[in-house]
């Protein structure tokens, strides 16, 4: 018995440093060689760390969350022969290896396919299976993916440029594991004057750059307006915020009876409640209601578990825990997985009227915005009322107006309908 240590991969040519963002073993836990053990995270690409070895996790060094620069340990693996050679499973997160006559014999390894192969093949739509690998037991390289593509389209580069495709990335959202690169352009010349400030980029940034990039290049967005009246709504809440408060403990805001109204309208709508899912459309059975909340660097969105199935004293009390776990930075990527459609209260901070961006892979979100006193005509005359907007974004592959226009409707009349008699609180 020995043990091997596995330290942080460099996921790419520039890449210094990695962020755990799930572990997918525990201490305990019998690994093979290959088997992947952890989701990472750069400013580069979302991947699986393959094992370098076949034995039991003796020790993680790091938690979720935690980031560490590229050859720190990561864990360690106890195994009945220590390995004497670097492994295929490190190499196929930098580049390709040439084939070499003495490993022939080797393995076949023709379905082990690095990231760089996966995104080139998905990029242009490639059946692996037709590719005979040059590469180590017979492993298809991107080489071997690029001559394939060239023998079908015709050389993309002169004989003078080799150079390989530059992609900006990829992104896992919480719950998927989907992972689709994006083809950069060229970088533009950036124009500095003096006094500009640097400001770093946090892991979170990055994602959320990755994420919102991804979402606009490959969702076809759509989006739509309803005005609603909710005036009852606010004279309902007025008159039993300061006892939910002395009860509960916590604030009663306008956001649970629009989440409640929401999930109500999904459960009658449930195409609002789907995916994309290439060759089908996915429609979930959780209604798991991902909640946009704005920190001072970054907008996290985590995630109400079946928010169907909550009064809203229990959607209050779930949003105001959120809240204190953004505030308090106690957020664990757990928190931020499994949602299935997203709610984004922009009217926290004024806001009249926005065109949010999908939260991907979900089909919708919807924008609450501010609630303004406006003059409108009831009854052939003019009222002050409390008016307010709602924005919904919709992936049009999944969605189409009247579906949408219906939800919206049904959303309206919940929320124009609000009382004592039919808006229990609890």
């Amino acid at each position: 018995m020995s043990l091997e240590q596995m330290n942080m991969p460099q996921l790419g040519e520039s890449v210094t440093e990695g962020t755990i963002n799930q572990w997918l073993v525990a201490v305990g836990d019998t690994v093979r060689k290959y088997d992947p053990i952890a989701e990472v995270t750069t400013d580069k690409v979302n991947a699986e760390v393959p094992s370098s070895f076949s034995g039991k996790i003796a020790a993680l060094h790091a938690g979720e969350g935690d980031t560490l620069p590229v050859g720190q340990a990561i864990c360690t693996i106890e195994v009945e022969q220590a390995a004497q050679e670097h492994t295929e499973a490190e190499k196929a997160f930098t580049e390709e290896k040439t084939p070499d006559a003495h490993e022939a014999h080797d393995t076949p390894m023709k379905k082990r396919y690095s990231p760089a192969v996966l995104r080139l093949a998905e990029e242009h739509e490639i059946d692996l299976t037709a590719i005979d690998g040059t590469g180590r037991g017979g492993r298809i390289t991107r080489k071997d993916v690029r001559r394939y593509i060239d023998s079908k389209q015709g050389p993309r580069h002169s004989e003078h440029d080799d150079r390989p495709s530059v992609f900006t990335g990829e992104a896992i959202v919480p719950g998927t594991g989907v992972q689709v690169p994006t083809k950069s352009a060229p970088k533009p010349m950036v124009l500095r004057e003096t006094g500009d400030i640097d400001v770093p980029l946090t892991g979170v940034r990055r994602a959320i750059a990755t994420n919102m990039l991804r979402s606009k290049h490959e969702i076809p967005h759509a989006w739509t307006m309803v005005e609603v009246d909710v005036t009852n709504l606010v004279n309902y809440r007025n008159r039993i915020k300061g006892d939910f408060q002395k009860k509960e403990g916590c604030k009663l805001t306008y956001l649970p009876f629009f989440i409640k109204a929401i999930v109500m309208a999904l459960k009658e709508f449930p195409r609002m409640n789907s995916t994309w899912g290439k060759d089908k459309i996915i429609e979930k059975k959780e209604i798991n209601i991902s909640l946009a909340v704005a920190a001072e660097d970054a907008l996290y969105v985590p995630v109400i578990r079946h928010a169907d199935e909550k009064s809203i004293k229990g959607l209050a009390v779930a949003v105001d825990d959120l809240a204190s776990r953004v505030r308090e930075n106690r957020l664990s990527p757990a928190d931020m997985r499994g949602g299935t459609f997203t709610v984004n209260n922009t009217g926290s901070f004024g806001s009249i009227q926005s065109q949010p961006i999908i939260n991907y892979p979900q089909a919708a979100i919807l924008s609450v915005e501010s609630i303004v006193k406006r003059p409108v005509v009831v009854n052939n005359m003019i009222a002050i009322r409390d008016m307010v907007n709602l924005c919904i974004s919709i992936d049009h592959r999944v969605l189409d107006g009247l579906i949408t226009g219906r939800f919206l409707a049904r959303v309206k009349e919940l929320l124009e309908n609000v009382s004592s008699e039919n808006t229990p609180v609890y």
